[in-house]
């Protein structure tokens, strides 16, 4: 999250955090979006949501998906 708040370069990662090296927390992160652990967390975030009704569907955006567009298309 601090490199996302503060647009830091992973290898700038100050040591008080305590996350190794930049390397060491970039490789870290991959190897849990590679297993899914954000997406499962995702899900358990939006089901605890739901059992305590705190969903609001009427602005949420399903399935969306971004697409590139042709060079030269309007």
């Amino acid at each position: 999250m601090f490199v996302l708040d503060t647009g830091c370069r992973w290898r700038d990662l100050p040591e008080q955090l305590g996350c190794g090296s930049g390397h060491t927390a970039w490789r870290r992160l991959r190897e849990w979006q590679d297993a899914g652990v954000w997406d499962r967390l995702h899900q358990l975030v939006l089901d605890e949501l739901s059992n305590i009704d705190e969903l609001d569907w009427t602005r949420g955006c399903i399935d969306a998906v971004s697409v590139r567009s042709k060079r030269g298309a309007s």
